[in-house]
C-alpha cells in the first residue's frame, strides 16, 4: 500500500493536449500532459558496457552504449519479423545468453504487480517470432540459464517449453486451481505486501525448476460486487450485478499454507523441499545461486521479525540455514527486497543497528563486511563487482529528503558518485564500468545522464527540457522546503507551495496533503514529490486557485532511521495524526495563513490518517478529503497489518485506535471517496465508517466510483475525482 502514489503516477496516460500555456486545468493534469519523459525498459547486458532498451516510439528494442547513450544495433523491430506478425508489444525479457527475447503483448493487468499476456519467443539473429504457447495467456515466463527453456504459469500451474525440441510444451504441475492452489505465483497478499510477482526459478544449470506453492483453500473469500459500468463496460452485468470473489486474508485470519518444491526436468520427478517453517509462516522469496545444488528460500515468522535464508539442495531437498536475521519489531519489506546474491557473496540490508546498513556474507553465512558508517539509511543496493569488491548503493547520507549514489571500495573507502543534491538513482553496466544516473529535485524534471564508475559525466541522454519549458509556461509554483519542531520536541520536514502572486500581507487558506504510512516519504527533494506526481501539477493547480499547499512527513515515515520509522509500532494512526495536527498548528501560526481555513487530504493510508487527524481531538481542520481509506485495521490484510500491529487478539488496544471508534469526535466537513471494486482497501471500510458517522449524527459527503480499483482511474474517472477534491476545498475553505 505504501507504493500507492508511485502506482498512481505510472497509471497516468501520456497524452498531450493542444494548449500552449496559460492556466492549469484538471484535464491537462489527468491527461499526463506534464509527465516527464523517462528512459524505458532498460536492461544492462551482463558482462558488457551496453544495455537494451525500448525505443522512444515503442516499436523496437535497441542495444545502446552506456558510454554514449547512442544506439548500436536493433535487437527487435515489431515491423520486421519472420514467422508470426504482431501489431505492437508491451515489454520484453532478454535471454541470459542474449540470443533471444520474450516479447510481451496484449497484457491484462490482474493486481498491482501481476498480469497475464501473450508471449512470443524471438530469435535475434534469424528475426523469427514464434508463440510461446498456443494455450491461454501466460504469466511470469522465466528463462533457463542457458536460454534453451522457458517456464511459465497458467491457471495456477507451471508449464515448461523446450526450444531445442521444437518448442515442445510440458505441464509440470496439475493441482493448480483458482482460489485453491497456486504454483509459482504469489497469492494476493504475498504479491501486494512482499512486493513480488514471481515465485519460480531454475537452478544454475537449468536441470531443475523450483517454486513456492500456495494453498489458499483455508483463506476466507472476499467478494466485490461488479456492475456494467462504462469505459470499459462489462456487458455481462447489464441487468444483474455479478461478483469477483478472491482469497483475501484479513488481520488475524488464516493465510495460505506455503511450501517449496522442485521438479527434475529429465526424470520428471517432483519433490517437496525440506525447508523448516512455522505452520503460519511465510516464504517471501525463492532465488537461484550460481551453484546448481543451491537454491535459496526465504522464510519469515508471522510476526515478521525473523528472516531466515536457507540454502536448499533441489535434488536431495535438504535445507541448511545460512543466515537468520532478527530485527526489533519487524524486518522492513524494502530490506528484504534488497537482498542480492552475487557470485559467492550475499548482500543483506538490515536496520539492526538503528539505521539500514549493508552486511556482506559469504555463501556459508559468515559475515565479512559491513557497508555504511554513519547515522543514515542505505536505501537501495545497486550491485557488487566481484572483480574489485566494490559495492554500489544509494543512501540518505545528506539527509532524509536527499538521495545520493555511493561506492564503497574493498579497502573500506567510500566515495560519493553523484554531484547534485536532490534525488539520484542509478543502474550500472554489466561490467560496472558505467552507470546511468537519474537526477531530479523539487523543481526540476528528471535528467538522465551516463557516467563513468567514478561518477564523471559522459553524456546526457534525456534532460526533459520540453517539460521544463511547459512547466514554466503554465506557471508551476515552486515547492519550498521547511522544517519545524512540534510541541513534543520532534523535528519534522515539509514542503510548501505558495500561489504565484503570493502576498505576505494576505491570509491564505491551506490544504495539507500527506500519506504518513510506515517507511513512506512524501517530502523528498525530487520531481515525483507532490500529491499526484508530474512535478506537483495538482498542487500547483490548487495554488493557482488561491491555496497554500503543504506536505509534512510525520513520525513513522522513512529515511530517518528505525527509531523514527518504527515508533508507531502497535498503535498506527496515533502519532501520525498528532503530527499532522501539530503541522496545522505550526502553519496556522504563520502570519500569511488563516488558521481557521486549513484542510487535509490523503489517499489510502493518507485517507486513514486524514480521518484520524480530523478526529484527533484538537479541532484544527475545517475540511478534509479521504480517498480509499482503511477505517479499521481488522478489515485490512494480514501481512501488512500484522507487520505493524500484530493480530487483533494480541493487540486489542492498538486496533481500537481507528477512525470508526473516533467517529463521534470528527471535526470539520468531510468528503470520503472509494472505488467499488477496490481489491486492496475494500469498500467495506467506507461503508462501515459512514454508518458510524450516521449513528454519531455527523454530516458528510461520500462518492463511489463504479468498478474502479484502489487507484480510481479509467475513462474520465480521475478527472472527475480531482475536480471533486478541488471543488470541495473551494466550497469549504474559501
Amino acid at each position: 500500500m505504501k507504493r500507492l502514489f508511485l502506482t498512481i503516477t505510472a497509471l497516468l496516460m501520456f497524452v498531450a493536449t493542444m494548449s500552449a500555456g496559460g492556466k492549469l486545468t484538471l484535464p491537462d493534469i489527468t491527461s499526463g500532459k506534464f509527465a516527464a519523459k523517462t528512459v524505458n525498459g532498460i536492461n544492462p547486458i551482463e558482462g558488457t558496457d551496453t544495455y537494451a532498451r525500448i525505443s522512444q516510439d515503442g516499436e523496437r528494442v535497441v542495444c545502446c552504449s552506456f558510454k554514449t547513450g547512442k544506439e548500436l544495433s536493433v535487437l527487435f523491430d515489431v515491423k520486421n519479423t519472420m514467422g508470426c506478425k504482431i501489431d505492437g508489444f508491451d515489454d520484453y525479457v532478454l535471454s541470459p545468453d542474449g540470443k533471444r527475447m520474450l516479447i510481451q503483448t496484449k497484457t491484462e493487468r490482474i493486481y498491482r504487480r501481476s498480469f497475464k499476456a501473450d508471449f512470443y519467443i524471438y530469435n535475434i539473429e534469424s528475426r523469427r517470432l514464434d508463440r510461446l504457447s498456443d494455450g491461454d495467456k501466460q504469466q511470469i515466463p522465466t528463462w533457463s540459464p542457458d536460454g534453451q527453456q522457458v517456464a511459465f504459469v497458467r491457471g495456477g500451474n507451471i508449464f515448461l517449453v523446450k526450444l531445442l525440441y521444437d518448442n515442445a510444451e510440458i505441464q509440470v504441475t496439475k493441482d493448480g486451481k483458482f482460489n485453491e492452489v497456486i504454483n509459482g505465483l504469489p497469492d494476493w497478499v504475498n504479491e501486494e505486501e512482499f512486493g513480488f510477482n514471481s515465485a519460480l526459478t531454475f537452478n544454475a544449470d537449468g536441470t531443475m525448476i523450483c517454486w513456492i506453492r500456495y494453498d489458499e483453500s483455508k483463506v476466507k473469500t472476499y467478494s466485490l460486487e461488479m456492475y456494467k459500468g462504462m469505459k470499459p463496460a462489462k456487458e455481462e452485468y447489464d441487468t444483474y450485478p455479478g461478483l469477483y470473489s478472491y482469497k483475501y486474508p484479513k488481520a488475524g485470519e488464516d493465510n495460505s499454507t506455503v511450501s517449496a518444491w522442485s521438479y527434475d526436468i529429465k526424470s520428471h520427478k517432483i519433490n517437496r523441499l525440506q525447508v523448516p517453517l512455522d505452520a503460519d509462516g511465510y516464504m517471501p522469496r525463492i532465488k537461484p545461486t550460481n551453484d546448481p545444488m543451491r537454491i535459496v528460500v526465504y522464510t519469515m515468522n508471522r510476526h515478521q521479525d525473523d528472516l531466515c535464508l536457507y540454502a536448499v539442495n533441489p535434488r536431495s531437498t535438504v535445507a541448511q540455514l545460512i543466515i537468520k536475521e532478527h530485527v526489533d519489531k519487524y524486518v522492513r519489506e524494502e530490506a528484504m527486497e534488497g537482498v542480492k546474491f552475487v557470485g559467492d557473496k550475499i548482500l543483506l540490508p538490515s536496520d539492526r543497528s538503528g539505521y539500514t546498513k549493508l552486511y556482506i556474507y559469504n555463501m556459508n553465512g559468515q559475515l565479512q563486511r559491513t557497508i555504511g558508517d554513519g547515522n543514515y539509511d542505505i536505501t537501495s543496493v545497486y550491485g557488487y563487482d566481484p572483480k574489485t569488491g566494490d559495492v554500489y548503493y544509494q543512501a540518505a547520507a545528506l539527509g532524509a529528503t536527499d538521495r545520493q549514489v555511493y561506492v564503497t571500495h574493498k579497502n573500506g573507502k567510500t566515495v560519493r558518485l553523484t554531484d547534485r543534491e536532490g534525488w539520484n538513482t542509478a543502474f550500472f553496466s554489466g561490467d560496472f564500468q558505467y552507470f546511468v544516473n537519474t537526477w531530479s529535485d523539487y523543481n526540476t524534471p528528471y535528467v538522465f545522464t551516463t557516467r563513468t564508475r567514478e561518477g564523471k559525466l559522459i553524456n546526457t541522454i534525456e534532460d526533459n527540457k520540453a517539460v521544463k519549458q511547459l512547466v514554466s509556461d503554465y506557471g508551476f509554483c515552486k515547492r519550498e522546503p521547511f522544517s519545524f519542531t512540534t510541541s513534543e520536541g520532534v523535528v519534522l520536514n515539509g514542503w510548501m507551495v505558495k500561489p504565484k502572486d503570493f502576498d505576505a500581507n494576505k491570509k491564505y487558506p491551506v490544504i495539507m496533503h500527506q500519506y504518513s504510512g510506515p517507511g513512506s516519504q512524501q517530502v523528498t527533494n525530487s520531481w515525483s514529490a507532490g500529491s499526484m506526481g508530474q512535478g506537483g501539477a495538482f498542487d500547483s493547480y490548487l495554488a493557482q486557485e488561491g491555496f497554500i499547499v503543504v506536505s509534512v512527513d510525520g513520525r513513522g515515515t522513512g529515511g530517518r532511521g528505525s527509531e523514527f520509522e518504527k515508533c508507531t509500532y502497535l498503535n498506527l494512526g496515533n502519532l501520525e495524526s498528532k503530527d499532522q495536527v501539530e503541522t496545522a498548528l505550526y502553519v496556522g501560526s504563520l502570519p500569511y495563513v488563516d488558521k481557521d481555513r486549513i484542510g487535509i487530504w490523503g489517499w489510502s493510508y493518507g485517507g486513514f490518517n486524514t480521518l484520524m487527524s480530523m478526529s484527533e481531538g484538537r479541532g484544527v481542520f475545517r475540511a478534509g478529503v479521504a480517498i480509499a481509506p482503511p477505517t479499521n485495521w481488522k478489515y485490512y490484510d494480514s501481512v501488512y497489518t500484522e507487520r505493524y500491529m500484530r493480530t487483533p487478539k494480541e493487540n486489542p488496544d492498538g486496533y481500537a485506535t481507528n477512525p470508526i471508534e473516533r467517529a463521534p469526535k470528527l471535526h470539520g466537513a468531510l468528503l470520503i471517496c472509494h472505488g467499488t471494486a477496490d481489491d486492496n482497501v475494500h469498500p467495506q471500510n467506507t461503508y462501515e465508517y459512514s454508518e458510524a458517522l450516521v449513528q454519531a449524527d455527523k454530516d458528510f459527503r461520500e462518492l463511489f466510483y463504479t468498478n474502479r480499483n484502489h487507484s480510481i482511474f479509467g475513462g474520465n474517472t480521475r478527472n472527475h475525482l480531482l475536480r471533486q477534491v478541488a471543488q470541495f476545498f473551494k466550497t469549504e475553505l474559501k
